[in-house]
C-alpha cells in the first residue's frame, strides 16, 4: 500500500538518525519566477531531506523583510496558491522529496479546509505549516489533514511553556521548534534555553523535532544538529534566490547557471554540516 504524504515525510526524517539532522530547506514559490523556482527545488532535492515551500502571501505576520519581499516580488509576477500548487507538483513529478507548504490562515480558510487538504494531496504535498493559527483553534484544518494524510507542522516557541506538552503531542510530520522569538530571519546567536527548549519538546512528541527561525550559516547548523532531528533553513537561502536574475528576463544563461552553482555549493555546506560528528565517515 502506497505511504501518505505523512508517512513519507515521516519516514524520511527517521532515516537520517542517528548519523545526521535532517536538512529542511525554504524558498518562496516563485520567486524569482516561476520555472526559476521548480529548477531551485529540484536541486535542492538533491541535498535536503524535505523542503519548504513558501506560498506568497500579503500580509506574512511570521516572516522577516527577505521573506516578505521574496512574497511580494512573486505576487507582483502572478504567483497565486493555485500557481504554488502548479509549481510543488511541477516538482513532485520529477522528485520524491517531501514537499512542505507553508501558508498562513487567512487564505487556508477563504479556500477551505477540506479544499485546501485536497489540493496538497493531489500537489503531492507531504506536510503544512500555518504559523498563525492558535493550536486551541486547529481542530478542523487536522480533521482535513487527518481525512487527506497530510501532516499539519505545529510550531512550538520557546514561550509554549505549559502548552508545549498537549501541542507536540498531537504533532504531526515534525514538531517545529522556533529557535528565537519574533519573525524569521538571520540571526548571530540563538537562545540559551534552546537546547533544554527542544529536548522538553522530543519528549511529549511521537514525531521528529526540527529548528528554525534564524538558521543561516553551516555553523548553526553544526550546533543544532547536535540536539535536533532536523534543521530548517530560510532566510539566507532566500536572499540568494531573489538576487538571482532568471535568463528570460536578463537573457544570460550563463550568469543564471552561476549564481544557480553558487546556491547548489551553499546548500550542500548546510547540508553536510548537519553531519554529527563522528559520523561524517
Amino acid at each position: 500500500m502506497q505511504s501518505s504524504g505523512r508517512e513519507h515525510l515521516e519516514q524520511r526524517l527517521r532515516a537520517c538518525a542517528p548519523e545526521r539532522a535532517a536538512f529542511i530547506p525554504f524558498i518562496t514559490a516563485g520567486d524569482p519566477d516561476f520555472s526559476t523556482s521548480v529548477q531551485i527545488a529540484l536541486m535542492l532535492a538533491r541535498h535536503a531531506d524535505a523542503i519548504e515551500i513558501g506560498i506568497p502571501y500579503s500580509d506574512p505576520l511570521a516572516d522577516g523583510p527577505v521573506i516578505q519581499e521574496a512574497s511580494l516580488r512573486a505576487l507582483a509576477a502572478g504567483m497565486t496558491m493555485s500557481r504554488a500548487f502548479d509549481l510543488m507538483r511541477a516538482v513532485r513529478e520529477q522528485s520524491d522529496v517531501p514537499l512542505i507548504a507553508f501558508t498562513y490562515a487567512n487564505p487556508v480558510m477563504q479556500a477551505g479546509f477540506g479544499v485546501f487538504m485536497q489540493s496538497c494531496r493531489e500537489s503531492g504535498v507531504s506536510g503544512v505549516i500555518v504559523p498563525d493559527l492558535p493550536y486551541e483553534e486547529s481542530d478542523d484544518l487536522l480533521a482535513a489533514a487527518d481525512a487527506t494524510g497530510v501532516a499539519l507542522i505545529p510550531l512550538l516557541a520557546l514561550t509554549s511553556r505549559e502548552r508545549i506538552a498537549k501541542i507536540a503531542a498531537r504533532a504531526q510530520g515534525f514538531a517545529y521548534c522556533v529557535s528565537s522569538l519574533g519573525v524569521t530571519g538571520e540571526r548571530s546567536n540563538f537562545s540559551a534555553e534552546l537546547r533544554s527548549f527542544v529536548q522538553t519538546v522530543q519528549q511529549h512528541a511521537a514525531v521528529p523535532t526540527a529548528v528554525g527561525f534564524g538558521v543561516s550559516t553551516a555553523d548553526h547548523v553544526r550546533e543544532l544538529a547536535a540536539f535536533a532531528d532536523g534543521v530548517v533553513v530560510g532566510s539566507a537561502i532566500v536572499r540568494r534566490c531573489g538576487a538571482m536574475q532568471p535568463a528570460a528576463q536578463s537573457g544570460d544563461d550563463a550568469t543564471l547557471r552561476a549564481q544557480m552553482e553558487e546556491l547548489e555549493r551553499f546548500c550542500a555546506g548546510l547540508a553536510h554540516a548537519a553531519v554529527r560528528a563522528g559520523a561524517a565517515s
